[in-house]
């Protein structure tokens, strides 16, 4: 009997410590559509509910919309003790998308706050959203070490004194590659620009070709960088391997912000079988390369090389006709001032950078170290990249049919003879590009350009800051020998999807009355260019054809005064042969999977200077000696002076190592043949054999065909 009076004991006392169990029990909100779900599964409801009411009352703004953007939203919020949903922290990269939240949130009813030990408790909580809208985003409910503490309505929330903890919160997510979607430049390299030069063009388009560096951004629209870069990507499971073949040395990415870090090589051993004194030539490059973005406008580039080498001996020899005044043995061409290494080597440092910012969409600013160009072709008769870089400052404007870009450049004159208390002459160059989608198929460009030096310590001219301004009415504005003026064409011609032609034509002087008179005199300044363009030619896919032709008068881009010439650092601004010279073209390059190969041939008729100097020995080829020392007045034809022929051929191939970076695995094979008219000291007959071989990051290009 005593054991059936136990009974009824037992049983209230396991009742009275299950609920004693439940009400020290932490408790979700509660939603109504949760009222009997048992405790276990309260969180995922809650959680389930939350979200399908999110995603379904969210309308995603239509300028997130127009833009396509993708990216996340972290939402925290806090259900208070009443049962009310308040937003406490919200980081989006629009306002509209912030307000749309807060609209969202406001709009939940009232719910069963959570509860502790029996008694209603706030409870806060983490939420990303994606967009485009996903339906599983993931709740979780913040740590109370996390918590943030709600002072007021009225009242910014503030973080707790949980400060310590801020660098330990410091994570990338998902990489997802912004790079190609971003205001940085696509690297000069001709190999590079080849692979979306077809899809950039196709009838139809509203692309500008000309004014390069390109941005991601503009070209992205036709060619998916991305897409076409993962058809290379290989299956690496190692961490070395993933970052040998496919990735990024280091990369990371928010909502706010990404960069990247990766090392570059340029590495090559050759052998110019011209050289007697040498067993080898080389080029040993290494380099360091920073590029990232601070929100959506806002992007930055930085690489640092350092390098040493002796390359072929026709190489050298033009390298050290350029030499700076200072003791310096040479400049490299394309990289800048070269010291003496170790025996009969360079070694010549070179920085390049930029500030890339968009305060609009038609609107790109950038301030930089670099090189720009402007045409579709091999070469550039108005702006090129084969000089050493610089600085300068640019704007491209880009809407309707029309992109506009002012470009505005401090320049160094090196010789001996402009050097001034040891220091390197400065003078500065403004230019505008503006390029025009006349129909569907033509292109039409206008290019003007003006040069002028620090005399009288004028320094930089602010009458060339107007960027819609034609720059020879300033000229005569600030003084008829205050600066050289050239002015240039532009034309493209879409003959169908596989097809184009272009052409340029420049004018540093001309005299109407002197070209239709017949007499060939000195002042016709003139230069020219025609070419086509021909993808997956012979219905081969990725084979790319190309012929060009070009040719420049006697004189052109020199000027009366020594230092206003069209050149930096001993070299041309334009084309790397100076004037005086006709020259045909042609380039072939194929490309699959990894694997790529190119043929390059050149030949040319120049005019080079005898041995003598001093009055009336100019015929026309060196861009920065005086066209007052000038040897014609009239008769003046290409190739004047002591005439010579140059044949130049190269071939490469190479595998794509990693396509993310463009580190290249490559052979080369060049042979030049210089035929001259009356061999000179610093022109004479002669024939170079080169091979190389090198693993080269391919970020800027080689100009070899001097």
């Amino acid at each position: 009997m005593k054991y059936i009076l136990l009974l009824p004991f037992l049983i209230l006392s396991f009742q009275i410590t299950a609920q004693d169990v439940n009400l020290s029990s932490e408790i979700y909100p509660e939603f109504p559509e949760c009222e009997n779900i048992d405790y276990q599964n309260q969180e995922s409801c809650f959680n389930r509910t939350l979200v399908n009411f999110v995603v379904s009352n969210f309308k995603v703004p239509e300028v997130v919309q127009a833009e396509n953007y993708k990216g996340q939203m972290t939402i925290i919020f806090e259900v208070d003790e009443e049962g009310d949903f308040q937003l406490i922290y919200l980081d989006a990269a629009y306002d509209e998308l912030k307000a749309e939240i807060t609209r969202v949130f406001g709009s939940i009813p009232s719910i069963k706050p959570a509860q502790y030990n029996g008694r209603p408790v706030h409870m806060q909580f983490k939420m990303p959203l994606r967009i485009p809208l996903q339906n599983n985003p993931e709740v979780k409910q913040m740590a109370e070490s996390d918590e943030i503490i709600l002072r007021d309505s009225n009242e910014e929330a503030v973080q707790s004194e949980n400060v310590l903890e801020e660098y330990d919160r410091i994570k990338s997510d998902e990489f997802k590659s912004p790079r190609y979607r971003s205001e940085i430049n696509i690297p000069l390299s001709h190999e590079f620009y080849s692979r979306f030069d077809k899809e950039f063009n196709q009838i139809g388009t509203n692309s500008h070709s000309a004014s390069k560096p390109l941005l991601f951004s503009e070209v992205n629209r036709y060619y998916n960088f991305e897409s076409n870069r993962d058809e290379l990507l290989q299956n690496r499971s190692t961490w070395a391997g993933r970052k040998l073949w496919n990735e990024h040395l280091v990369r990371f990415q928010t909502d706010n912000y990404w960069f990247t870090i990766d090392p570059g090589f340029d590495l090559q051993i050759g052998k110019d079988f011209e050289q007697t004194s040498h067993d080898f030539t080389y080029n040993n490059g290494r380099q360091f390369i920073v590029q990232g973005g601070l929100g959506k406008n806002f992007n930055f580039y930085s690489v640092v090389y350092e390098s040493q080498a002796r390359f072929a001996e026709y190489y050298n020899r033009y390298a050290e006709s350029i030499r700076p005044a200072g003791g310096d043995p040479a400049i490299v061409p394309g990289r800048g001032v070269a010291k003496t290494f170790m025996d009969e080597g360079y070694d010549y440092p070179v920085a390049e950078g930029y500030l890339s910012f968009t305060p609009a969409e038609f609107i790109n600013i950038q301030f930089g170290h670099g090189k720009n160009f402007i045409g579709d072709g091999y070469r550039s008769l108005v702006l090129s990249d084969n000089a050493s870089p610089y600085p300068y400052l640019k704007l491209n404007t880009n809407f309707w049919k029309l992109k506009y870009t002012n470009t505005w450049m401090s320049l160094r004159d090196v010789r001996p003879a402009v050097v001034n208390s040891g220091s390197y002459r400065t003078k500065y160059i403004a230019n505008h590009y503006l390029s025009l989608n006349v129909t569907k198929r033509l292109n039409l460009g206008f290019f003007e350009s003006v040069m002028w030096e620090n005399d009288n310590d004028r320094g930089f001219d602010i009458n060339y800051l107007n960027p819609v301004i034609f720059y020879r009415a300033i000229e005569f504005a600030t003084g008829a020998d205050g600066g050289n003026a050239i002015i240039g064409l532009t034309g493209k011609y879409k003959i169908s999807d596989q097809m184009y032609t272009y052409g340029q034509w420049l004018i540093d002087e001309f005299s109407s009355g002197d070209i239709f008179g017949g007499e060939g005199s000195w002042k016709n300044k003139l230069g020219f260019q025609i070419g086509l363009k021909y993808f997956d030619a012979f219905k081969v896919d990725n084979l790319y054809l190309q012929a060009e032709y070009n040719q420049v008068r006697p004189y052109t881009y020199s000027h009366n005064s020594i230092t206003l010439n069209y050149g930096h650092n001993n070299q041309s601004m334009a084309h790397l042969w100076g004037a005086n010279f006709r020259e045909y073209i042609g380039i072939a390059r194929y490309k699959k999977d990894r694997l790529y190969g190119s043929a390059k041939l050149i030949y040319g008729k120049r005019g080079f200077d005898f041995n003598e100097f001093g009055s009336k020995s100019n015929y026309g080829q060196d861009i920065y000696r005086t066209e007052e020392d000038r040897a014609l007045e009239t008769g003046v034809k290409i190739g004047q002076g002591n005439t010579t022929t140059s044949f130049y051929s190269e071939f490469e191939a190479g595998y794509i190592v990693n396509p993310t970076t463009n580190l290249k695995l490559f052979a080369s094979f060049i042979y030049r043949d210089f035929d001259v008219q009356t061999n000179t000291t610093a022109n004479f007959d002669n024939s170079t054999t080169w091979i190389n071989f090198g693993l080269r990051t391919d970020i800027f290009n080689w100009y070899y065909d001097y």
